[in-house]
């Protein structure tokens, strides 16, 4: 009698270590795809910065970064949004092309640079707050949770009172993983918009094209309770590969803010020299 009540238990603590074993080659596969840069912290710290770098290789399905915590964390997109509003915004029709005109009203502006006529690709070269404020306007609330659903955007917070300003101030956030797998999926013609879109998104994200490789990406930099906070995302294309970057970056005290536009780029490119991605 004994033994029909040990089998079934034999069986049930076979099954758990199966699944055990299972969940431990699972977890495993997912550390080996993370390997740790000690370089990008010493670029980090000569950079007088805190933070992360992030960069994917596509081929290898492998992540290298001096701090993967850090690149858990979440943080207000700033004007990386620029490249999902720009998205939203050519689907919506809210934007026709790269060359729609947005006029200037003549008001001040935080940047004389703002201060003039632009057309849609320059305000996203010129990272023109207000311009993308009253694209994001014309989407409108519902239009705006719409597409940030389908396209998996971050965890974005969105209301009728925060519509042109949400990726710039309050509560929502995205990660560097979450911006790389954006990204990816970009690149890759997996997110749920048409070809056009993608085609003229595509052309306007481009940095530098070289010879040896083609830059493409935004920056962005956002002010919360004093603390600043900087991204540098985007994607380079060699010859032969793909790499996907996300950089996120706080500036240590005594830091010079003068170089702080600057220095969200200069570590990337480093760490993608160090990585002999970049020549």
């Amino acid at each position: 009698m004994k033994a029909i009540y040990i089998i079934p238990f034999l069986i049930g603590l076979f099954a758990c270590a199966a699944k055990k074993t299972e969940a431990e080659k699972k977890e495993t596969k997912v550390v080996q795809r993370e390997t740790v840069i000690p370089k990008f912290q010493t670029i980090l710290d000569t950079a007088d910065v805190e933070g992360a770098i992030l960069i994917y290789d596509l081929e290898e399905d492998r992540y290298y970064s001096n701090d993967f915590d850090w690149t858990r964390k979440g943080n207000l997109p700033a004007s990386t949004f620029k490249i999902t509003n720009s998205i939203i915004g050519l689907e919506t029709g809210v934007v026709e092309s790269d060359s729609t005109l947005f006029p200037w009203n003549g008001e001040k502006r935080r940047l004389k640079l703002w201060e003039q006529d632009l057309i849609f690709r320059d305000a996203f070269h010129f990272s023109c707050v207000p311009c993308y404020r009253e694209i994001a306007r014309k989407i409108g609330e519902s239009k705006m949770n719409e597409f940030l659903e389908k396209l998996e955007y971050g965890d974005m917070k969105v209301d009728s009172s925060n519509v042109d300003l949400f990726w710039l101030v309050g509560a929502s956030k995205i990660s560097q993983y979450q911006q790389i797998d954006f990204l990816q999926r970009f690149y890759q013609s997996k997110l749920p918009i048409s070809e056009r879109t993608e085609q003229i998104m595509k052309l306007m994200m481009v940095i530098e094209d070289s010879e040896d490789y083609k830059l493409s990406g935004k920056t962005g930099w956002s002010i919360t309770d004093d603390k600043n906070n900087a991204w540098f995302v985007g994607y380079v294309e060699t010859q032969s590969k793909a790499y996907f970057f996300a950089t996120n970056l706080e500036p240590k005290e005594q830091f010079d803010m003068d170089r702080f536009p600057m220095v969200r780029k200069e570590v990337t490119l480093k760490a993608l020299e160090a990585m002999e991605i970049i020549g």
